[in-house]
């Protein structure tokens, strides 16, 4: 099978043989006209018939064949643009997912630790209170045990010098609640 290039230049070829025809022909006295020989010129113009076909066969085969790659490109393009959109939409949808489970975690946390600072305080202020109540009764100890050493003080002092307390003392040194003193009476 000839190919468009060997049509081609068989065609060119063609061609410079007729040119180199026309141009060698003798000239007519007084005009542009040449006397050519019929017959060759007639062979040329056969043969470049026959070669044109071929040439034109062979280039709207390349047509063709161009025409089928790129309807074949345009379709694979369309199937590469259409999975391309649908991995978007899919990769867009999976992100609104993830942004939404973000934000609901987000909240969860939020919440939590609003929560767990509630409980923090809320113990905090309970504690605070309870320690209140203890100081006040240790406060409140404290100073039921000093006034019962100060009495004891008193008593030791007094035996050690052949003393033993006054009754008017000792029913002075009453405290609410009770008294370190045994002999008071409430």
């Amino acid at each position: 099978m000839t190919t468009s290039r060997d049509a081609g230049e068989d065609l060119l070829r063609i061609l410079d043989e007729l040119d180199t025809l026309i141009a060698s022909a003798r000239s007519m006295p007084m005009s542009a006209s040449a006397i050519v020989h019929r017959q060759d010129a007639l062979e040329l113009i056969e043969k470049a018939r026959e070669s044109v076909p071929r040439a034109v066969r062979r280039a709207e085969q390349i047509v063709a064949d161009a025409d089928a790659v790129l309807a074949q490109g345009k379709a694979e393009a369309e199937r590469i643009v259409l999975r391309a959109q649908e991995e978007a939409e899919r990769l867009a949808a999976s992100e609104n997912v993830v942004r939404m489970a973000n934000d609901r975690a987000d909240a969860i946390v939020s919440t939590a630790e609003e929560r767990a600072g509630a409980l923090r305080r809320g113990a905090d202020e309970y504690s605070d209170r309870s320690l209140a109540f203890l100081e006040a009764e240790i406060n409140r100890l404290a100073e039921q045990v000093r006034a019962g050493r100060e009495v004891l003080a008193g008593r030791l002092g007094g035996a050690q010098h052949g003393e033993g307390p006054e009754p008017a003392q000792e029913s002075s040194r009453r405290f609410a609640g009770w008294s370190v003193d045994p002999t008071a009476s409430r």
